[in-house]
C-alpha cells in the first residue's frame, strides 16, 4: 500500500490468537469468526472495520469477556480473558444511563457496583465531566441531556475506574453528523490524556482513519482479518486532516479491501448454495 503499511507488532498488550466463534442453535451451527489473530501494543488506538455481519461486535464482546470463546485465545497483559474484567471499560451504541440518577451519579455507578469508596472517586468523576464540557450539566438527569451529552456521560462512566483497555461499539452511530464529528474530536482529546489501549468498532471508514493508529478490516462470513493497516498521521490531529490527499487515499484503500472481501463472500455464498441445490 502506498500511504500505509501492513503491521505485525512483535509484542502486544492485547493478544488475540486463532480466535473463532460458533453460535450453536437448534437449526444448526453458525460460525461467526474464524482464525482471527491481532496483536495490539499497549496504548494503541485500533479501529475494527467491516461490513455488517462480519463479527465486529462479537469480537468486541469476546474481548470484554461477555461472550464465550469457541477456539483460540484472548490475553490482556498476559492473562487469559474468560470473564468480565475490572480493567476493561465498555461504551455501547446506547448510553444505557440510569434515568433516576444524575450525570455525576451515572458516572460513579461502576464505583458503587465495585464497592469502592465514592468519596475517593467523586473528584475524578467531576474532572471527567469537566473534560467533556459537561461540568454545568453534572447534576442533570438523562432526560435533560441531548443524545451527544448522554454519550459523553457514558464515556466518562467507562473511564471512571481507569481501565487499561477501552472497548467502544459504534458509540456515535445514532448521532447526527455534526455531533458525531464533535465527539470524535472530544474522544481524541480524552484518549490522548488517558491513553488506554482502545478498540473502536465502526462502519465509518473516515471515522476509523481519523481516530486510529491502526485499522483492522474484518471480512467474510465467518469474519477473518483481510487487512491490517497502520495510520501514519501524527497526533494531535486537526479536523482538516480529512481534507488531505493522504487521508483520502487511505480511506480508498480500506474501502477497496471491504468491497473485495464482500464480493468474495457473495461468490462463496452463491457457490455454496449451488452446491446444495
Amino acid at each position: 500500500m502506498a500511504a500505509s503499511e501492513i503491521t505485525a507488532a512483535a509484542e502486544g498488550f492485547v493478544r488475540i490468537s486463532g480466535l473463532g466463534k460458533v453460535f450453536r442453535r437448534e437449526e444448526g451451527s453458525v460460525q461467526v469468526l474464524r482464525n482471527v489473530s491481532i496483536t495490539v501494543p499497549n496504548r494503541q488506538f485500533i479501529s475494527i472495520l467491516g461490513a455488517s455481519g462480519c463479527g465486529k461486535t462479537t469480537l468486541l464482546m469476546m474481548l470484554a469477556g461477555l461472550e464465550s470463546i469457541t477456539s483460540g485465545t484472548i490475553e490482556i497483559a498476559r492473562q487469559s480473558v474468560t470473564k468480565p474484567r475490572r480493567d476493561v471499560g465498555i461504551i455501547f451504541q446506547d448510553p444505557t444511563l440510569l434515568p433516576w440518577k444524575t450525570a455525576l451519579e451515572n458516572v460513579l455507578f461502576p464505583i458503587e457496583i465495585f464497592g469502592l469508596p465514592l468519596a475517593e472517586y467523586r473528584p475524578r468523576a467531576q474532572a471527567l465531566l469537566e473534560l467533556v464540557a459537561l461540568g454545568e450539566a453534572m447534576h442533570m438527569r438523562p432526560r435533560q441531556l441531548s443524545g451527544g451529552m448522554r454519550q459523553r456521560v457514558a464515556i466518562c462512566r467507562a473511564l471512571i475506574h481507569t481501565p487499561a483497555v477501552l472497548l467502544m461499539d459504534e458509540p456515535f452511530s445514532a448521532l447526527d453528523a455534526i455531533t458525531r464529528d464533535e465527539l470524535n474530536l472530544m474522544l481524541i482529546d480524552v484518549w490522548e490524556r488517558y491513553h488506554q489501549t482502545a478498540f473502536f468498532v465502526t462502519h465509518s471508514i473516515r471515522e476509523a482513519v481519523f481516530l486510529s493508529d491502526r485499522v483492522v478490516v474484518l471480512g467474510g462470513a465467518p469474519g477473518h482479518v483481510v487487512a491490517d493497516v497502520t495510520i501514519p498521521f501524527e497526533r494531535p490531529r486537526a479536523p482538516t486532516l480529512g481534507e488531505t490527499l493522504a487521508f483520502n487515499r487511505i480511506c480508498g484503500e480500506l474501502r477497496t479491501a471491504i468491497a473485495e472481501s464482500t464480493a468474495t463472500s457473495r461468490r462463496d455464498h452463491t457457490a455454496a448454495m449451488r452446491a446444495q441445490a
